[in-house]
């Protein structure tokens, strides 16, 4: 097979011309930086999971790209191409990835939080009194979604017009992808119950068919694209954080964050991304078994 692409942490080969291969690395980034260490069975916890959640689309009469599961870390699907010329997207082009990440928040944590605090974001906004102190943790009286973008550099925040004007979607099309994605986190929200675990906010990717219908693609509900608490701890007010956001939080405890943060605001080169001490790679190889099973019910 021909290596099509190389991403953070998939490497992506064509099969024949139709089909692609997801090949799940062990390889784990943050901030949009490959972090210089590898976490052993990351990438089959992550495919297994991914199948897991394309499994329940299907029962759900979802479409995804999803053909098989080839144990233990790969992942054959539909090939749709990848325009990163937006000129070159109209409102009838079939078959491309739409590049937008879809950010659906269900809880006040992560970045909304950081907003919240410096202003960025109103209670108001968020369906909350104006006065209220809006705390970590706080479950949103309504879902959030966000919109960025998918294939440039660095992710971008879009408002919803600049969103359906860079992917050609109408605003019926863009509204049936937020119904999809609130439909996938309600049937997410009533798996994770099952299990003592809460999803607290994830990210979704979408392509249109040759039908230009939508259907789901990439990966979604594993510890790298959404977040995950313990519900007994919660009910105890400690967030314990279930997925890649240990990981994040570990660059924001050493101060590497700050640091990227303002050196992208001055437009300056951004640090490297130092490698993770081989404790915390132990610590976070048992967190990605331990939620796969807890997500999906199975054995690792």
């Amino acid at each position: 097979m021909k290596l099509w692409r190389q991403g953070k942490v998939k490497d992506v080969y064509d099969v024949d011309g139709h089909v692609l291969e997801f090949v799940f690395t062990d390889k784990i980034s943050v901030f949009d930086k490959i972090i210089p260490s590898v976490v052993p069975q990351k990438g089959e916890t992550l495919c297994r999971t991914s199948a897991f959640w394309f499994q329940m689309l299907r029962g759900m009469g979802i479409k995804s790209h999803f053909t098989e599961l080839i144990p233990p870390n790969r992942m054959r699907v539909k090939k749709v191409a990848v325009i990163t010329d937006y000129s070159k997207i109209t409102p009838k082009t079939t078959n491309y990835l739409i590049p937008l990440e879809v950010i659906c928040r269900h809880y006040v944590a992560g970045s909304l939080f950081d907003r919240i605090n410096e202003g960025k974001v109103s209670p108001k906004e968020l369906g909350f009194p104006a006065k209220k102190k809006v705390k970590y943790g706080d479950e949103l009286p309504h879902p959030m979604i966000e919109v960025t973008t998918k294939l440039e550099k660095v992710d971008r925040p879009l408002t919803k017009a600049e969103a359906m004007k860079i992917s050609a979607m109408s605003k019926a099309e863009y509204d049936d992808l937020v119904e999809i994605v609130l439909k996938i986190d309600a049937e997410i929200a009533d798996e994770a119950d099952q299990r003592d675990l809460i999803h607290v906010d994830g990210k979704k990717e979408f392509a249109f068919d040759e039908d230009r219908e939508l259907m789901i693609v990439d990966t979604f509900g594993t510890a790298d694209e959404d977040r995950w608490w313990d519900w007994i701890d919660v009910s105890k007010g400690k967030f314990t954080e279930l997925s890649k956001e240990m990981v994040r939080q570990h660059y924001r405890k050493t101060g590497y964050y700050d640091k990227l943060k303002k050196a992208r605001a001055a437009g300056k080169p951004e640090p490297a991304i130092p490698a993770l001490p081989a404790k915390k790679v132990k610590e976070v190889t048992k967190l990605y078994i331990d939620l796969f099973e807890r997500i999906t019910g199975e054995s690792y």
